[in-house]
């Protein structure tokens, strides 16, 4: 196996940047890039921490994200399953990437920034959604805003109808859990969980 090492190494595959994938770089939102963030329900939200690096998927009714400011966003914290990783990694380092996903666009919005935990009163409430109120906010300082080349949603085709997969051919949550954990009740986990989900969903 032939390892690449250096900078140089890679340089001399790939070559140069366009001036597109250069000049589509900004240090805060533009008319545009606010507009393509608001129109996506769903963000991976990528931080780093003493343990290593964590990636998380984030989705909301409407826009994922509030847009504060050209160089500000706002994200609740609704309810998970409280391993709470990315929010360790941020009070222990605050650097963060996102990428939003616009269902039907080819095209993702990526953000990279700082970011804090806010339990601010007036933030949290802010957010109210069916009587509830996030535990918290994350809220995020723009360094660099751009979007994303279209090539690898279109390789995908990811929101073909044709492309989606049927819950019949994937293993059910139970199923995942017992194989990691042997003695795991599945049958309980599975026929349990759409009730649990829909009544926790905030």
């Amino acid at each position: 196996m032939t390892i690449i090492r250096s900078v140089k190494e890679l340089k001399a595959i790939y070559g140069d940047v366009t001036e597109a994938s250069t000049a589509k770089v900004t240090t805060q939102l533009t008319p545009a890039y606010r507009r393509m963030i608001e129109m996506s329900p769903f963000v991976a939200l990528a931080t780093v921490g003493p343990e290593g690096l964590d990636c998380s998927p984030r989705g909301d009714r409407g826009s994922v994200v509030r847009v504060d400011d050209e160089k500000t966003l706002a994200l609740p914290d609704w309810r998970g399953n409280n391993r709470v990783d990315s929010l360790l990694n941020i009070v222990r380092d605050p650097r963060v990437a996102l990428m939003f996903l616009i269902p039907g666009s080819s095209s993702l919005m990526r953000i990279n920034g700082r970011a804090v935990v806010s339990v601010a009163p007036e933030l949290l409430n802010s957010f109210e959604m069916e009587g509830r109120h996030p535990r918290s906010v994350v809220v995020v300082t723009i360094e660099e805003a751009y979007f994303q080349c279209a090539r690898a949603v279109m390789r995908a085709d990811l929101w073909a109808a044709e492309s989606q997969v049927a819950a019949k051919d994937l293993p059910t949550p139970g199923e995942m859990l017992k194989a990691a954990k042997e003695d795991f009740d599945r049958e309980t986990y599975d026929r349990e969980w759409p009730a649990r989900a829909a009544k926790t969903m905030w």
